[in-house]
């Protein structure tokens, strides 16, 4: 692959990776599908075993992100309509008011979802701080994953 090819990849993968902590991309899959195209490209042994170990780890880390917080959430009695309230009023949220809207949405969802079902605003908050740091966790984990697969494939860069 030239070096142009190879910055190509390598901005597919940087853009990704801000995908992941800004919600505009899917940003595990664009880090994922830049090795994919790299490894056709390439086409080495090499590259196919690079993408071997790319794939067990994103697969992993999709595992990881989605099983790890709901647990954690399930544990503090977070439901998932709450979160899912959360989510639709996040979006809502990011057209009304770019750049924070996304956050700011999310938590006023979660906790006017907790407030109805709970009635109290103490558990509320509670609850909703639990969301949030669930949330803040899956992206951490999501990361975590992301850094890890660029740093495997940058190494097969350099060693090939």
């Amino acid at each position: 692959m030239s070096a142009t090819g190879t910055f190509l990849v390598a901005l597919a993968i940087a853009i990704g990776l801000v995908g992941i902590v800004v919600p505009l991309l899917p940003g595990l899959l664009l880090v994922y599908a830049a090795i994919l195209v790299w490894a056709g490209v390439e086409h080495t042994v090499a590259s196919w075993v690079t993408l071997g170990i790319v794939t067990v780890v994103v697969g992993a880390t999709t595992a990881v992100k989605y099983l790890w917080p709901v647990r954690r959430m399930r544990a503090a009695d977070v439901p998932t309509s709450a979160v899912l309230l959360g989510a639709a009023l996040g979006v809502v949220g990011f057209f009304v008011i770019p750049v924070l809207g996304l956050a700011l949405g999310f938590v006023g969802g979660v906790y006017l979802a907790e407030l109805a079902r709970r009635r109290d605003q103490r558990r509320a908050w509670a609850s909703t701080v639990h969301a949030v740091k669930g949330v803040a966790l899956s992206v951490g984990v999501e990361l975590t994953g992301g850094l890890a697969v660029a740093a495997i494939w940058l190494l097969a860069v350099l060693l090939t």
